[in-house]
């Protein structure tokens, strides 16, 4: 649903945007909620009164996926994803794993790596390793 969407909803709707407004959580942004509460108008048609507490979690694992950057099993995630599709959120956050992290710093430090010098390890005194630099 588009933002001009949402508020024609709700002007149709207001019985059932009142409802939606008692589901926000205390912590949640304005941003937060205004992308979850969306989520929640796409999707309360499909859910029956006694299984309104299923949509609310499927819209609480979406946005922590999106916020927060938690993971789940990927069934879950692609289901809630296309509950979802046509929202637009702003300025999302982008998360990357700690392997990500760590390969996008190797190919950091191969790429500045200088072709001329290099560190080696050298004896010294007293068996002790040193760092030495040798010019190739």
């Amino acid at each position: 649903m588009a933002e001009g969407d949402i508020e024609d909803f709700i002007e149709q709707n207001r019985h059932l945007a009142e409802l939606v407004d008692t589901f926000r959580g205390l912590s949640e942004s304005e941003k937060q909620w205004k992308a979850r509460r969306a989520f929640l108008f796409r999707n309360i048609n499909d859910f029956e009164d006694p299984h309104i507490d299923h949509l609310l979690a499927l819209s609480m694992v979406w946005a922590n996926n999106v916020f927060l950057g938690c993971r789940y099993n990927p069934d879950l995630l692609e289901k809630v994803k296309e509950m979802a599709e046509g929202i637009v959120v702003e300025d999302a956050p982008i998360f990357r794993t700690r392997d990500e992290i760590m390969k996008n710093q190797v190919t950091t430090l191969q790429n500045n790596a200088s072709p001329c010098s290099q560190y080696t390890r050298t004896w010294t005194d007293g068996n002790n390793f040193g760092i030495g630099l040798s010019v190739v």
